[in-house]
């Protein structure tokens, strides 16, 4: 390139050569001008073809050596070459509209106060298996019934102003070493610091996650629940209550399956046939208070795919409830998550060296107010 690109698409990879050809594919396709964007991938200490693959498209291909770190810290080294002044990151297992990298960039020029700009899944997920199409079906749906300003961030596909974004500090790679809320954090920091960001649902991109009811418990607890439950407790009011999955009607929701849950187990010994109506009554009015959502499963995939999402939803209130009790729990008793001892060890000697070891930022959810 002779002239500096506008934009610059970071997108962190590990163990990625599954999808990244469906995905690099989509990006050589953008109706973007190739010459006002610029590629940058960040193998994370992948052990498959990641990097061969990526070369093939890629500007430049940033190797971390070692054991991987997280997309929080490949993000950063990514952002750290970038030399366009919008960074728009984008997972490995996304595929991108032939618009998104225009309808980023557009957004962006022309709304000057605006520090950034995220999209949606679409309804178009490809991976088969209910888990996959609810998870994936749901991402969308609570995208698409939140558009406007928001208080928080998606790294899936979002765009952020290369000034606002090292203002910020960058990602928290210091707390976040898994995929996990890193995203959500950076977002939250960036309005607390008086910046807008917004969310655009049509702006969209295809996932191509597979998702089992394993991989769906793991995340929703160890991965996103429950460090969001600490971050929540820990800098209490940093993002809104109306923010996508926090408002009220969300938080109603795990109460009634969390009551369900309390009628059914006090039945046991008490035999009382009013708790069982109680425990129904409950998980109806969740079904009530949901009917929006079962209709567009119902809309997109049909009546039966709907009926048959119903116990996918009423586990997803049950597992919020364990987030936010063990989320507060391990707050109150440990506080703030922290990288692994070696790391830490190399962080207080100084050493420098590559890759670099992870670093506290100028700015953290966890550590602002406390330094």
């Amino acid at each position: 390139m002779t002239e500096r690109p506008f934009v610059s698409v970071i997108m962190p990879a590990h163990d990625a050569a599954g999808v990244l050809p469906a995905a690099l594919a989509a990006l050589a396709a953008s109706d973007l001008p190739r010459d006002r964007w610029e590629l940058l991938i960040v193998d994370d200490a992948s052990s498959d073809e990641t990097a061969t693959i990526a070369a093939r498209y890629a500007d430049a291909v940033i190797r971390i050596p070692g054991r991987a770190h997280g997309p929080a810290y490949a993000r950063n080294r990514g952002a750290e070459v970038a030399q366009g002044d919008i960074l728009v990151f984008l997972d490995s297992d996304v595929v991108v509209h032939s618009d998104t990298l225009s309808r980023f960039a557009e957004i962006l020029e022309v709304q000057p106060d605006l520090a950034g700009v995220f999209g949606s899944y679409d309804d178009r997920p490809p991976a088969p298996g209910l888990m996959s199409q609810y998870r994936n079906l749901l991402h969308h749906y609570t995208h698409q019934q939140h558009a406007g300003e928001a208080s928080t961030f998606w790294a899936g596909a979002g765009a952020i102003r290369r000034s606002v974004f090292m203002e910020a500090g960058m990602y928290d790679e210091w707390h976040f070493a898994r995929p996990q809320i890193e995203d959500i954090e950076l977002g939250g920091r960036i309005c607390q610091m008086g910046h807008r960001i917004l969310l655009q649902p049509d702006i969209q991109v295809t996932h191509l996650k597979h998702w089992t009811l394993r991989n769906v418990i793991r995340t929703d607890l160890r991965d996103r629940g429950i460090p969001w439950a600490r971050l929540l407790a820990h800098r209490g009011g940093m993002l809104k209550v109306g923010a996508l999955n926090l408002r009220w009607t969300e938080k109603l929701n795990v109460v009634l399956v969390w009551g369900a849950v309390v009628f059914c187990i006090a039945w046991f010994p008490l035999r009382e046939r009013t708790l069982l109506y109680a425990a129904l009554a409950s998980l109806l009015v969740v079904v009530a208070i949901n009917w929006r959502l079962l209709a567009f499963f119902s809309r997109v995939r049909g009546p039966v795919f709907a009926l048959r999402m119903v116990p996918a939803h009423l586990l997803y209130y049950f597992m919020n409830g364990i987030s936010f009790g063990t989320g507060l729990l391990l707050q109150q008793a440990v506080g703030a998550p922290l990288p692994d001892p070696t790391v830490e060890a190399w962080h207080e000697v100084g050493v420098q060296r590559w890759p670099p070891i992870p670093s506290k930022h100028r700015r953290s959810s966890w550590t602002a107010g406390n330094e």
